[in-house]
């Protein structure tokens, strides 16, 4: 019956690192297009605040 667990252990183990894996590289890839679009999003405001006191200066 040991022998069984074992190789149940050995059968399933694959698996779960490949999963574990898997979870940490999509999470990465979530959290950079996250950073991304936060980064993003800081650039177009100040790009707008710069517009906006531009057109403002020159009316």
């Amino acid at each position: 019956m040991e022998d069984w667990w074992l190789n149940a252990l050995w059968s399933i183990t694959p698996t779960i690192i490949i999963g574990a894996l898997f979870g940490l590289i999509l999470y990465g890839a979530i959290n950079a297009d996250r950073k991304t679009r936060r980064d993003r999003a800081r650039v177009e405001r100040e790009e707008r605040e710069a517009f906006a006191k531009k057109r403002d200066a020159e009316a």
